[in-house]
């Protein structure tokens, strides 16, 4: 029995890392794709779509990897997080359909950024990650 739960910490360890590396490199191909057209090859609208389209699948596979991630957990740890992307996409839509039409309005003093919207989504799902973590210990 010890033998099969040291096996499942490993592999969830190395999900872990695997989710990591596919973040790592999804962030950092964002930003090449993000500030290469202005510091690294000014207005080569061919290295942009490239660096987007390497984004994009690196994207991909950050996807198929959490995924993966997600489905090795065990049924509290898979119901947590699947609670916490619940509240994120549900604070995600609302709050960035209500943020868009506060700028659509001119309610707001400055134009709505998508930037916002991700840093909301991303706080959301590690503060619900957090307190479902919590309530069930």
């Amino acid at each position: 029995m010890e033998t099969k739960s040291n096996a499942w910490k490993a592999n969830a360890k190395k999900n872990v890392l695997h989710l990591g590396y596919w973040t790592g490199s999804w962030v950092t191909t964002m930003a090449i794709a993000s500030f290469g057209q202005i510091y690294l090859w000014k207005n080569n609208t061919a290295l942009t779509i490239l660096f987007i389209a390497i984004n994009t699948l690196v994207g991909i596979g950050m996807i198929l990897m959490n995924r993966k991630y997600i489905n090795d957990l065990d049924e509290m740890q898979r119901k947590v997080s699947l609670d916490a992307m619940a509240i994120a996409l549900g604070v995600g839509v609302v709050g960035g359909l209500s943020y868009s039409m506060l700028d659509q309005a001119n309610v707001i003093a400055f134009d709505a950024e998508i930037a916002h919207l991700v840093m909301l989504i991303g706080i959301t799902y590690m503060i619900a990650i957090f307190i479902g973590n919590n309530r069930y210990k």
